[in-house]
């Protein structure tokens, strides 16, 4: 059972699986209710398409509405991360929860024995124990946002574009007369659309005006709600120019929720901005355990990041990891995700780390010195 999307990716994904003699269906997942509030998603749009490319290729097509569980499974906790001062992710959790989850459980009472999806990943099975591995892709890899799954999911999943890249995949779309092949790719949050975030979040989270001060306390202008803001932007502030305050753009550098405090500074690479530890909240681990109570890898605190090189303590309540390199704006609520090497190792929720406003505990006891440049273990 292919989850078909109505692009271009899951298009590809559904011939490339024929081809190699598998016996598929599609299945369109409506995952957000449409209304006059909500704005402009393209789910009917995209129905259409997908319905035309099962059209095509002669495929069966199921349509399922799962929009209740989104709500509960993913929206929800999008909005109450928002209420805390967070930045969540809400790809990630769609994935565990709608994807793989809802979607896995509904194709298996269809009769199907698995799934596929159009997602730029590999799945292998490497002594005893499946792998989610990164796409040949560099490019396209979304590695970062199926980091939450686990043995049970990847060993029912097959991703066809795993092993080709981006163009070649439109090529083969055009090659097969898909309806899809010169679609747009989509981007950012389909129930969001191209409206203005900050007005998307105000339906749901009214504005709650404050204080924009420096992190010496020099009272800068006023913002409408610390939700609407992260770390590292720039954009939005509407802070014209100040005498005495030099010609560097202005970012936001930290979120006293409380307070009701927005604090910003001068310079996207000023010291304020930059962390070099982070604690999490419970991690989750693809092959099911750890690779050990104390690691070195690589990890990545935000997608399409380069890997950076850092040492990972397990806690009992999470992990205490720390970076080769100083990090620019790490920001509690997305996710930290761990490689070795291509193997996407699992990563976690970011809860604190130790910029100025970062949060970060004083209990963090630093672990045993590991030489800075080792190369990451084989686990």
């Amino acid at each position: 059972m292919l989850g078909i999307s109505g692009g271009v990716d899951s298009s590809v994904a559904a011939l490339l699986l024929q081809q190699a003699g598998h016996q598929v269906e599609g299945l369109f997942m409506q995952n957000w209710e449409e209304d006059d509030r909500s704005g402009p998603c393209t789910t009917d749009a995209d129905r259409k398409d997908a319905v035309a490319v099962c059209g095509r290729l002669g495929i069966p097509f199921h349509a399922r509405n799962f929009a209740a569980e989104y709500w509960d499974g993913v929206f929800e906790h999008f909005l109450a991360e928002y209420r805390a001062g967070r930045t969540p992710n809400p790809d990630v959790l769609c994935n565990r929860e709608i994807k793989f989850k809802t979607f896995l459980d509904e194709a298996h009472a269809l009769g199907a024995e698995k799934i596929a999806t159009g997602h730029y990943a590999r799945v292998d099975f490497h002594e005893g124990r499946h792998r989610l591995l990164r796409a040949v892709d560099a490019a396209k890899d979304q590695s970062y946002f199926l980091h939450a799954l686990g043995q049970r999911q990847l060993a029912a999943t097959l991703f066809p574009l795993g092993e080709i890249e981006k163009p070649r995949v439109r090529e083969l779309a055009r090659e097969a007369a898909l309806p899809t092949h010169a679609k747009k790719d989509s981007t950012g949050i389909c129930f969001i659309g191209e409206r203005d975030f900050r007005s998307f979040l105000a339906q749901y989270i009214p504005a709650r005006p404050g204080e924009m001060r420096t992190p010496e306390g020099e009272l800068i202008g006023e913002h409408q709600g610390v939700m609407y803001y992260t770390l590292g932007q720039r954009n939005g502030l509407g802070i014209g120019g100040r005498h005495g305050a030099g010609s560097e753009a202005w970012y936001v550098v930290g979120k006293d929720v409380p307070a009701n405090v927005l604090y910003i500074a001068q310079g996207g690479e000023n010291r304020w901005l930059y962390s070099q530890r982070l604690q999490t909240e419970m991690p989750n681990w693809i092959a099911g355990v750890a690779p050990a109570a104390h690691f070195r890898c690589t990890a990545r605190t935000r997608y399409r990041q380069l890997d950076q090189a850092c040492v990972v303590d397990v806690r009992g309540d999470g992990l205490e990891v720390r970076f080769d390199e100083p990090q620019r704006a790490v920001t509690p609520g997305q996710s930290v995700v761990f490689y070795d090497h291509e193997v996407c190792l699992g990563g976690a929720v970011i809860a604190a780390t130790d910029a100025p406003y970062g949060g970060l505990l004083p209990a963090f006891t630093p672990s045993p010195t590991i030489p800075a440049r080792e190369p990451p273990s084989r686990v």
